[in-house]
């Protein structure tokens, strides 16, 4: 067991410039890499979180400017459709006025055909009765002789 703990001890002992050298390279990595990466890391996750910080501000900016233009467009699109239903509207009432114009019209040019016909007739009536007075006046020549006998 001697010759066990005596072989350890030489193997730590030949070990000791081996651990040595990897302190100093351990310490060697820290000042040298370790810190100036962290450093450099650090900087640009500023600078990235800063970027995306920024990127969500363009990203609201321009989120609220579809908005406003969204919402003036739905604005426009409303007043386009109250100016086209008030066109609507005022065609509709002059075709309206027309069709009114139209059928006042067409009832006094029937009244005017009416009053018309109705003298038309009367004037017909009494060239009638003027008529069936000299027809029953030839018929009655016809059947009753001129000097008749009875």
């Amino acid at each position: 067991m001697q010759e066990v703990i005596q072989q350890v001890g030489d193997l730590l002992l030949n070990s000791l410039p081996t651990l040595i050298l990897f302190i100093l390279l351990v310490l060697a990595y820290q000042f040298l890499i370790q810190k100036p990466l962290s450093k450099t890391l650090a900087l640009r996750r500023g600078r990235t979180s800063g970027a995306v910080e920024e990127a969500a501000k363009a990203i609201s900016a321009a989120d609220a400017t579809a908005n406003d233009y969204a919402a003036r467009l739905r604005h426009a699109r409303a007043e386009i459709f109250r100016l086209r239903e008030d066109r609507l509207r005022e065609w509709a009432a002059e075709r309206d006025r027309q069709l009114d114009a139209a059928r006042k019209k067409a009832q006094q040019h029937v009244l005017e055909a009416k009053l018309s016909l109705e003298a038309e007739a009367a004037e017909a009536r009494k060239s009638l009765m003027g008529v069936a007075d000299q027809l029953a006046e030839q018929v009655l020549r016809a059947v009753v002789p001129a000097g008749g006998s009875r």
